[in-house]
């Protein structure tokens, strides 16, 4: 359904459990940026309505799930760790050149956001399916859910904006590169990398 061509080795999970802490951390961090795209998105393109009425839903979504992984690491007795540069997407937004008109523009981060969340989604249906921890299980099977209609609205979108069959195209060569920066990763304890 989520179309990656290369799929999170299940051995990420052994690596997670051992991090549960560094995991939550940066889970929070990516929530949070999640929210921060949301808004940058309505500030950069304010005469989309459809678009800006989504992502004023999204970001409050986000932070709405940001305030629930603060949460567990409360619970655990830990404090929220410092963010970290998120390697996955440092070299994912590589991808497309600069510039562009500004529908070019929005497409690319569209089909940005799109696969970030694809592979989010990912990410926590293994979690969902492998951590020991059934309680943390539950909460990523739930956010798996919010994430795959996040990946499918941005997809969505992209395709409304641009051009159809030049945004799959684009969207098909972002996912081969996408496969390219994880045949380098899911060796640590964040949700990308």
């Amino acid at each position: 359904m989520l179309g990656l061509k290369l799929p999170t080795d299940p051995r990420w999970v052994n690596i997670v459990e051992k991090n549960v802490d560094e995991i939550l951390t940066d889970h929070a961090y990516c929530e949070q940026k999640a929210a921060s795209t949301a808004i940058s998105l309505i500030v950069s393109f304010p005469e989309y309505t459809e678009l800006i009425d989504e992502m004023i839903a999204l970001s409050r979504e986000e932070m709405g799930h940001f305030k629930m992984v603060h949460d567990r690491i409360i619970a655990r007795g830990k404090t929220l760790g410092r963010d970290r540069k998120d390697e996955y997407v440092l070299q994912l937004i590589k991808f497309f050149p600069k510039g562009g008109s500004r529908t070019t523009q929005l497409v690319h981060r569209l089909l940005y956001a799109a696969l970030i969340e694809a592979r989010s989604c990912e990410r926590f249906r293994l979690l969902s399916e492998a951590l020991e921890d059934k309680e943390l299980a539950e909460f990523y099977h739930k956010l798996m859910v919010s994430e795959a209609s996040h990946y499918t609205m941005f997809l969505s979108f992209a395709r409304k904006y641009g051009d159809r069959e030049e945004v799959d195209k684009k969207w098909q060569d972002l996912l081969n590169h996408e496969a390219r920066i994880m045949t380098n990763l899911s060796t640590g304890e964040t949700i990308h990398g």
